[in-house]
């Protein structure tokens, strides 16, 4: 069995508003100089360290992992896996 670094991405599917990006975006890149940057949106990471067959099998268990123990909001919220490393 090998060990895998497995990402998931957690974000605001377009239509949700992001009041956290919109915050950064106003406070912060506008302020700060950056007016070229139209928007910005925030997302939540996680990084799981997984042992399993194979990559494929590691992205499963972390995808099962996160519908089943409601890791996210479906209704709300788009979630992203996918194994970045292998250790």
């Amino acid at each position: 069995m090998a060990k895998y670094i497995v990402q998931v991405v957690i974000e605001n599917k377009p239509y949700i508003n992001d009041p956290e990006g919109e915050t950064i975006h106003r406070d912060l890149v506008v302020k700060g100089g950056y007016s070229s940057v139209q928007s910005v949106r925030s997302a939540k990471m996680l990084k799981m360290a997984v042992t399993d067959k194979s990559e494929k099998e590691a992205e499963t268990t972390v995808k099962k992992l996160c519908e089943e123990l409601r890791i996210f909001n479906p209704v709300v919220s788009n979630c992203t896996v996918q194994v970045s490393d292998k250790l």
